[in-house]
């Protein structure tokens, strides 16, 4: 069995966004050789999320106005958390979007339903994070 494993960068210039990865993804596993198998990509932030969805931009405005109403950004001082930072409501978000995915890899592919792409969220951005990619197989 072979394994491959790749840090990508991320730095949004604003607090919140999202990036669709897919092609840098596919690029990884393209890297790795791995034709059968299993691929996983997490964000390594606590305040990022990567999730797979529609790469569609009402949709991406509906998840900003849905995630704002469930954890709103401000006030700051309405959450614990926030004392040194300001971010209690990126944590927040980051946990209803998720930490990662896994995509079967099949005959060199990353094996998708209709429609689906992946992308990296960004809820306290303004700075350098990293994504891990891991793909184990044949």
């Amino acid at each position: 069995m072979k394994s491959y494993c790749k840090e990508l960068y991320f730095n949004l210039p604003l607090r919140r966004g999202f990036i669709n990865i897919t092609e840098k993804v596919e690029e990884c596993l393209r890297e790795s050789g791995i034709q059968e198998g299993l691929l996983l990509c997490n964000a390594m932030h606590i305040t990022a999320s990567v999730f797979i969805n529609d790469d569609e931009s009402g949709l991406h405005a509906d998840y900003e106005v849905w995630l704002e109403r469930l954890a709103p950004h401000t006030p700051v001082e309405q959450y614990k958390h926030n004392g040194y930072e300001d971010n209690a409501d990126a944590h927040l978000k980051r946990q209803i979007m998720g930490r990662e995915v896994v995509v079967a890899v099949s005959a060199g592919k990353l094996h998708f339903g209709p429609w689906e792409q992946i992308f990296y969220g960004e809820f306290d951005g303004k700075r350098k994070k990293r994504v891990l990619v891991k793909i184990i197989g044949e």
